[in-house]
C-alpha cells in the first residue's frame, strides 16, 4: 500500500490522523535517505573494484606483451609465427577494451555518485530542515497558545487583544511551517521518482556501452580467432608428428650402445682423462675433448666445478695431431689408456677413455694403429629390390581413397610383407607403385589395397625417391620462411625441376595421387595439411637423425602443401620436355625481382645451377576495376574503380584473384574486375 496523501487544508487542523500520515512519510524519507547512503557505499566500492579489476588486466596485458616465444631452431612456420604474435594481439584487445572500461570508470563518478550525493543532501536534507522548523514551530506555538488561555479574563482589554494579535501570529507562523513541510516532503517524494533513477540509468547505459564495445570487438576478433585456431590445429599436428619422430630417434640411441658417434660438426667429440704431471706424480683431469679429421685439430676444453655447483672454465687448447698410439695395458695401471703426440708440444699426451668402445671410437677417428671393428649398430643392410623387370598382377579397384584416416592408418610391416609377396611377386618397385598410383580408383575395392599401399609409402619410397639432399633441405628450409606465397610456390617450383628424370616422373606419380586424396577429404579427413604431415618427413628426411634435424619436418610438411595445393594449377611442375614446360596458356615470364629471388635460392642450394629466367610458366595478366573495393582484411587490396592491376592470376581461394596494385600483392574479388 502507497503512502497516504498529505492535505494542505490538514495543516491548519493538526490532528493525530494528520500527524499519522506525515509520520509514515518520514519514515519513508529516512528509508530512502539510508538506501541511497548505502547506494553510494557500494557504489564507491564497485568503482573501486572496477579500478582494480582494469588495474589488473593492465598488467596482465603488459605480460603478454613482453612475454615473447622462443622456438626450437634458427626459423619458424606460419603458424609458429602467428601464434607467437597472438600474445601481442591478445594484449592489444585487452587494452583496447581497458579503455573502455576506463571511460566507464572516469564517468561513473560524475554520473552516479555525484548525482545521488546531490540529491540526498539537497533533496532529502531539505525536507529534514523543513521538519526541524515545523517542529520548531508547532513546540513554540503550542507553548505560546497554552500560556494565552491561562490569561484571566479580568485582565484589561488593551491586554487581551495584544495577548491575541501575538497568538494569531505565531499561529499564521506554525501553519506556514507546516505547508511548507508538507510541500517539500511531497516533493521529495516525487523528484525520487526520477532524479533518484536517472543516475541508475545513466551508469547502466554507461556499462552496457563497454559490454557493446567488448561485442564489436569480439565480432571484429572472430576471423583472427578462426585463423589462429587453424595455426593451432597445424602446430598440434606438427607437433605430434615431429614428437613422434624424437621419440623414435631417443628409443633408437638408447637401444645403441653407450658408447657412439653421435652425429656432429666434429669427427670426435667427448670427455677424455688426461695425463698431467705434478711434483709428488701424476693426476688426472677430465677434459671435454673434440677432434676434426680433416684439418687434424685436436681441442680440450677444461672445466671445473666448484662447490655450490658453480662452472669454473678455462680457455681451450688445441693442437694438430701427428699421431695416435694405443697404450699397452702393462705399461700403465690405468685402463681404456692411449697416447698422441701434438706439434706444440714436447713428448706424448696420455689420455684415458670411459671404456674400450669409446677407445677404439677416438682411435678410428685419428687413424690410430689399434684395428678398428665396426659395431653392428653403425652396420646397416638394405635390401636391393630385384631390377630385373616383371609382371604385374592385378589389383582390386579400392574405394578406400575415402577411408577416414587415410595414410595414418598403421599396419604390420611383416603381415604386409607376406601380402604383398603373395599378391604382386618379385616386381620392380617403381612399376608397381606407378601402376597402383596411376590405377587407384575412387569407387571400388578392399581394405587390403589401401594397406599395401601405405606401406609401399612407408617403408619403400623414401628409398626410391630421395628427393633432395641435405643442401637442398637447407634451401627449402629458407623458402619457406617467405611472406610471398607467390615466391614459395615459384622457389618449390624451380627445385622440383633439379629432380632426376626417374625422381620428378615418380613424384609426379604421387602428388598426383595425393592430390586425388585431398579432393575427398570431407569424408577421409585428410586435408592438405594433414597430408604434409605425413608425407612430409617421408618426401624430405635428412640425412642426419638429429633433434635439429626433426624440428625441421614443419617446414618439409610446408613444402609438400605446396606440391599437393598447386598440382592441378601448374601440373607441368613436374614434367619437363626439351627444359620447357608445355602448358595451354601463352607463357609470360614473372617480374625480374621474383625470378632474381629464385636464382638466389638457387644458387644458395647449388651455385652450379643456371639463372632460371626462361624457367617458369606464369599466366599473368592485366585487369582493370569495374568497381570500387573497400578491403576487410589484410591480405586483401582496396582499390577505387578504374584501377589497373598487374601480375593477375587464380588464387587459391575461389571466386578471388592475386594481384598487385599499388606495390602491394593481394587478394581482388573475381566479379570486380575485367582483364585486360
Amino acid at each position: 500500500m502507497g503512502l497516504p496523501t498529505l492535505e494542505f487544508s490538514d495543516s491548519f487542523l493538526d490532528s493525530p490522523d494528520f500527524r499519522d500520515r506525515l509520520k509514515c512519510h518520514e519514515i519513508e524519507l529516512d528509508r530512502t535517505n539510508s538506501f541511497i547512503k548505502e547506494l553510494i557505499k557500494d557504489g564507491n566500492m564497485l568503482i573501486s573494484a572496477l579500478k582494480n579489476l582494469s588495474a589488473a588486466v593492465q598488467k596482465f596485458s603488459q605480460s603478454l606483451q613482453d612475454f615473447q616465444f622462443e622456438c626450437i631452431g634458427d626459423a619458424e612456420t606460419d603458424d609458429e609465427i602467428n601464434i607467437a604474435q597472438s600474445l601481442k594481439e591478445f594484449s592489444q584487445l585487452l587494452n583496447t577494451v581497458e579503455e573502455e572500461r576506463r571511460r566507464l570508470i572516469q564517468n561513473a563518478d560524475d554520473v552516479l555518485i555525484t548525482p545521488l550525493e546531490k540529491f540526498r543532501k539537497e533533496q532529502i536534507g531539505a525536507a529534514k530542515e523543513g521538519k526541524k522548523k515545523f517542529d520548531k514551530e508547532a513546540e513554540k506555538y503550542y507553548t505560546v497558545l497554552e500560556k494565552h488561555l491561562n490569561l484571566s479574563s479580568k485582565k484589561k482589554e488593551s491586554f487581551l487583544h495584544e495577548a491575541d494579535a501575538q497568538i494569531s501570529k505565531e499561529r499564521q507562523i506554525f501553519c506556514d511551517a507546516s505547508l511548507e513541510y508538507v510541500f517539500k516532503i511531497q516533493e521529495v517524494q516525487e523528484r525520487k521518482k526520477f532524479e533518484f533513477v536517472e543516475p541508475l540509468l545513466a551508469f547502466l547505459q554507461g556499462l552496457f556501452t563497454f559490454y557493446h564495445e567488448g561485442y564489436e570487438l569480439a565480432h571484429e576478433f572472430e576471423p583472427y580467432k578462426q585463423q589462429l585456431q587453424f595455426n593451432l590445429q597445424n602446430t598440434r599436428n606438427n607437433f605430434e608428428s615431429t614428437r613422434q619422430e624424437v621419440e623414435n630417434l631417443m628409443k633408437r640411441i638408447k637401444s645403441a650402445e653407450q658408447d657412439f658417434k653421435a652425429p656432429g660438426q666434429w669427427t670426435m667429440e667427448g670427455f677424455l682423462y688426461v695425463q698431467e704431471k705434478r711434483p709428488l706424480g701424476f693426476t688426472w683431469s677430465r677434459h671435454y675433448c673434440s677432434y676434426e679429421k680433416e684439418t687434424k685439430m685436436f681441442t680440450m676444453s677444461n672445466s671445473e666445478i666448484k662447490s655450490g655447483g658453480k662452472q669454473v672454465k678455462f680457455p681451450p687448447e688445441m693442437f694438430k695431431l701427428q699421431s695416435c698410439i694405443r697404450r699397452r695395458t702393462d705399461s700403465i695401471d690405468k685402463r681404456f689408456c692411449f697416447d698422441i703426440e701434438v706439434m706444440e708440444r714436447h713428448g706424448i699426451i696420455t689420455l684415458q677413455a670411459l671404456s674400450e668402445s669409446n677407445r677404439r671410437l677416438w682411435m678410428e677417428a685419428m687413424d690410430g694403429k689399434e684395428p678398428v671393428r665396426k659395431h653392428p649398430w653403425c652396420q646397416s643392410s638394405v635390401t636391393q629390390h630385384d631390377r630385373n623387370s616383371g609382371t604385374y598382377s592385378t589389383v582390386h579397384k579400392s574405394e578406400s581413397i575415402q577411408t577416414l584416416g587415410l595414410y595414418r592408418i598403421g599396419g604390420v610391416n611383416s603381415k604386409v610383407q607376406r601380402l604383398m609377396t603373395s599378391v604382386f611377386g618379385k616386381v620392380l618397385f617403381s612399376s608397381l607403385l606407378c601402376h597402383v598410383l596411376n590405377h587407384f580408383d575412387c569407387s571400388k575395392g578392399n581394405t587390403e589395397h589401401s594397406l599395401i599401399l601405405t606401406v609401399l609409402m612407408f617403408i619403400q619410397l623414401p628409398k626410391l625417391l630421395q628427393i633432395w639432399t641435405s643442401t637442398q633441405t637447407l634451401g627449402i628450409t629458407r623458402l619457406s620462411l617467405s611472406d610471398d606465397q607467390n615466391y614459395r610456390v615459384r622457389a618449390v617450383h624451380a627445385l622440383v625441376h633439379k629432380l632426376p628424370e626417374k625422381n620428378k616422373e615418380m613424384l609426379d606419380i604421387l602428388i598426383k595421387h595425393l592430390f586425388v586424396v585431398s579432393t575427398h577429404s570431407q569424408k577421409n579427413l585428410m586435408t592438405v595439411s594433414n597430408l604434409g604431415v605425413i608425407f612430409g618427413p617421408t618426401l624430405m628426411r635428412s640425412q642426419e637423425e638429429t633433434v635439429a634435424a626433426m624440428m625441421n619436418i614443419k617446414f618439409q610438411n610446408i613444402v609438400v602443401e605446396i606440391l599437393i595445393e598447386n598440382y592441378e594449377k601448374h601440373c607441368c611442375f613436374y614434367k619437363l620436355q626439351n627444359r620447357s614446360f608445355a602448358v595451354d596458356v601463352t607463357p609470360a615470364c614473372p617480374p625480374v625481382s621474383t625470378v632474381a629471388c629464385i636464382n638466389s635460392i638457387m644458387q644458395l642450394v647449388s651455385p652450379a645451377v643456371s639463372p632460371l629466367t626462361h624457367l617458369f610458366c606464369c599466366d599473368y595478366r592485366e585487369a582493370k576495376a569495374i568497381y570500387s573495393c573497400q578491403a576487410e582484411h589484410s591480405h586483401e587490396l582496396s582499390f577505387p574503380k578504374g584501377a589497373l592491376f598487374y601480375n593477375v592470376h587464380p588464387s587459391v581461394e575461389p571466386g578471388w584473384l592475386q594481384a598487385t596494385y599499388n606495390g602491394r600483392t593481394g587478394l581482388i574479388p573475381e566479379n570486380y574486375v575485367v582483364f585486360l
